[in-house]
């Protein structure tokens, strides 16, 4: 059993449709898999009371924050959602439960400034530094091709991370969480570009 954070402090950055398209790529294999969220303002959990019967199950975790308990036994993933702004007791919290940490970020610099903070302050965690926690950077919203693909990646190589994929700047993501559902939900044909995306992003969770 894995449990996969996606955590950013700045607002934004697509922690929610990465969360939810994470938990829809492992209930699409048949795994039980549940998704947590940590945000008062709920937006996963609100996803997935939108989500259709009939589709892969993707249950709901709720996490206790004075009394964090591992989820359940016999549960293969589990993904949390995190706040933007995530500190204290949230940001602890999910890193006491964490396997791994995806952190989403667009390649802006306004954007790269404002996690700089944070992935030096990931970086320093003990869980982390013994390797019991693994963390990537995905790119959002972006072009790899571009000039600001290249100025995320210097600016994550300077701190040892990897670079685990770039996901597009497309409307798919938003029209399918509009109706509760992911990628893994829709006929391959209209989202394949997006799937080719992911590869390396399901390589780095698979290892």
């Amino acid at each position: 059993m894995a449990v996969i954070v996606v955590a950013n402090p700045k607002g934004g950055v697509g922690k929610s449709t990465l969360s939810t398209n994470l938990a829809g790529l492992f209930a699409s294999r048949g795994e039980w898999v549940a998704l947590a969220d940590l945000d008062r303002q709920q937006s996963s959990r609100s996803w997935l009371d939108l989500r259709p019967q009939g589709l892969p199950v993707i249950e709901y975790w709720p996490v206790d924050l004075d009394n964090p308990t591992r989820p359940p036994q016999g549960l293969e993933h589990a993904v949390i959602d995190t706040p933007a702004g995530v500190h204290g007791t949230r940001l602890n919290t999910a890193l006491a439960l964490a396997d791994k940490v995806i952190v989403p970020l667009q390649p802006s610099l306004f954007d790269i400034l404002a996690t700089q903070d944070f992935l030096q302050k990931l970086a320093k965690e003990k869980a982390i530094r013994k390797g019991n926690i693994e963390i990537g950077i995905v790119g959002m919203r972006v072009d790899a091709r571009t000039r600001s693909a290249e100025q995320l990646h210097r600016f994550v190589d300077g701190l040892g991370l990897p670079v685990l994929g770039y996901l597009r700047d497309t409307q798919n993501y938003v029209q399918t969480a509009a109706h509760g559902l992911t990628l893994w939900d829709v006929a391959r044909s209209k989202v394949e570009k997006d799937l080719e995306q992911w590869e390396p992003l399901i390589s780095w969770l698979d290892k």
